[in-house]
């Protein structure tokens, strides 16, 4: 089965009055249950890939599915109704409500679309997250690893059928960090969610499935898990032959 899935995918900025192309043609499949880290260097396309396969972005041209559904079919007003109930998000910055408490903001989603939340499911999220004693907190009293956890908390609320995170580690401390990933990684194994995660970091990347690293808007490796180092050497490699060929 299929969470995610983009074919031919290009999307064109326009920068000084010049076409610059962030993706030039990105096939790719993203299995449930399954856990990928996008790598590549700074412009390489990741997280603008990240974006369009979430449908915060609307490609240049291509098409994207999220299960069974084409995005470029879709209204405006459907598409925000597919990323509410389909899609959860996990960013570097948290994009928590300060004013709600943790628990209000974990069931934001489900207040915005007007349904019911499934209680026993968000409970044993919390409880995973290891939350269920700050539900009355507000943001501005947890740690940055607690307001991740918040976060990730809050993408997992609706059951969605993949998880878009960009950098969740970024703003976290080693060990903080570690927690947070193995949060991630025990989503995988322990409900089958699929995790798609843009990372720069080896270390992030070696609590994935599979890497998959972009280089010029276009997929240059795909590889299953080689473990940190063996990660790092991938990009060692691929910023020599980029010097390489640029010099």
């Amino acid at each position: 089965m299929v969470a995610v899935r983009v074919e031919n995918l290009t999307r064109t900025y326009a920068t000084d009055g010049q076409a610059v192309a962030a993706l030039a043609g990105v096939d790719a499949e993203f299995a449930r249950g399954t856990f990928t880290a996008v790598m590549g260097p700074s412009g390489s396309g990741k997280s603008t890939l990240l974006q369009t396969a979430a449908g915060l972005d609307r490609p240049s041209s291509g098409r994207v599915w999220i299960g069974d559904t084409e995005l470029s079919k879709l209204n405006e007003t459907r598409l925000t109704e597919l990323r509410r109930d389909r899609i959860g998000f996990v960013f570097q910055a948290f994009n928590l409500i300060g004013a709600l408490t943790v628990e209000e903001n974990i069931l934001l989603p489900s207040k915005l679309s007007g349904e019911r939340p499934d209680r026993p499911w968000v409970a044993s999220v919390v409880e995973r997250v290891g939350l269920t004693g700050r539900l009355k907190h507000r943001p501005a009293q947890l740690s940055g690893g607690q307001q991740q956890r918040v976060a990730i908390a809050r993408a997992l609320a609706v059951r969605p059928d993949v998880v878009f995170a960009d950098e969740p580690t970024g703003a976290l401390d080693t060990e903080t960090a570690a927690e947070v990933l193995g949060l991630l990684r025990s989503m995988v194994d322990e409900y089958g969610q699929t995790v798609v995660m843009v990372t720069h970091d080896p270390v992030a990347a070696s609590y994935a499935d599979r890497v998959m690293v972009l280089a010029d808007g276009r997929i240059v490796r795909d590889l299953p898990q080689l473990g940190a180092e063996g990660i790092a050497e991938v990009l060692a490699s691929l910023g020599r032959r980029r010097v390489t060929v640029g010099g």
